[in-house]
């Protein structure tokens, strides 16, 4: 029942952003904003992280150079993938040290192991940015004409849900960054948004309203992005229960943002699907019932991926009785090897 109250919710967003509808509260406007208030509440007690100017590793650079040392029979094989980084401070990888524990250099290693072809990265995400902002990014990654990204990997969301942006505003500029991806050639996959339900200092009852709040969004993203051909991966319920029983460990030093090992496990849900987006993993022919995966309404895979983290939507028939359909799937995680870029002059 709680996932088909989810899934109007969502139907109610995304066709407010689709035909320009006003803001839909996500949880109510007086609750919302009991839960930023006590968000921004938790920021000051970890640290005031956005204070200061923040200080991001730089990933950009080419991964898995050794596939690039092949004879020279094989040079198609060897040109690299372009794959490109869009979102906030977690797309960034705010909150670690070295490049190659930020989400994109642990994407691309691992994409450049399953493609056996080198992979080039460009990261344009921004710590602190909302969804408006990726207006911005698609256009600073598309400004090069001899660069077009094979694929990308957007993660949005959370800044959205804190700073009280309309949710149909939300999606309707993540649909819009979706559209103009796809649009130029690229495969898109969306991590939605993640759940602020998570962040220690936050109490009851208001860690409740930042989870309801952050997973009606993410259900919300994935019906926008599913409609424009990108695929999405729920990430909120996936860090969720790990977060709360390994806060150490999954979070990074100003306990908001994922420590190394918080972002390997995004990244180990993500791979699949972004290597699945270029034909680079294996298929099954039917969906595994024994797994809960097969065919829905859209609006309702997405609920049902809103709240179980790690599980990917990607379109499937082009319409229905109830309009269009998506594939729930529930990929095998697979175990990351991380290695520094070598630097490009990007």
């Amino acid at each position: 029942m709680r996932r088909m109250s989810r899934a109007r919710v969502a139907r109610r967003i995304a066709a407010g952003a689709a035909y320009g509808g006003g803001g839909i509260g996500l949880v109510g406007a007086a609750a919302v904003g009991l839960v930023i208030a006590e968000v921004q509440l938790a920021k000051r007690q970890v640290g005031n992280h956005n204070r200061g100017g923040v200080q991001v590793p730089s990933a950009n650079g080419l991964y898995g150079r050794v596939f690039a040392e092949r004879p020279s029979a094989e040079v198609a094989e060897t040109e690299p993938l372009r794959f490109a980084m869009l979102g906030d401070s977690t797309a960034a990888g705010q909150g670690v040290h070295r490049a190659r524990q930020t989400p994109g250099a642990l994407l691309a290693s691992g994409l450049a192991a399953v493609a056996e072809r080198p992979v080039e990265l460009r990261n344009v995400a921004l710590p602190g940015a909302r969804s408006d902002d990726l207006d911005r990014q698609v256009a600073v990654i598309l400004s090069d004409p001899d660069w077009v990204p094979d694929v990308c990997v957007v993660m949005i969301g959370a800044n959205d849900v804190t700073h009280r942006m309309p949710a149909t505003r939300s999606v309707r500029h993540l649909s819009a960054a979706v559209r103009r991806l796809r649009t130029a050639g690229a495969e898109v996959v969306v991590g939605t948004c993640p759940d602020l339900g998570t962040i220690e200092p936050v109490n009851q009852p208001l860690r409740y309203l930042a989870r309801r709040a952050s997973r009606q969004l993410a259900a919300a993203q994935t019906i926008g992005t599913v409609e424009q051909g990108g695929r999405t991966v729920s990430l909120g319920d996936l860090l969720g229960p790990e977060f709360l029983a390994n806060p150490r460990e999954l979070f990074g030093p100003d306990n908001f943002h994922p420590s190394a090992e918080g972002y390997a496990t995004a990244a180990m849900a993500v791979l699949p699907t972004l290597c699945a987006s270029l034909g680079l993993w294996p298929e099954e022919e039917r969906p595994d019932v024994s797994r809960r995966e097969g065919f829905l309404p859209v609006a309702r895979a997405a609920a049902q991926a809103a709240g179980e983290g790690g599980t990917e939507v990607t379109p499937a028939m082009p319409t229905g009785p109830r309009g269009p359909w998506a594939l729930l799937k529930r990929r095998r995680r697979r175990r990351l090897t991380t290695q520094d870029p070598t630097p490009l002059n990007i």
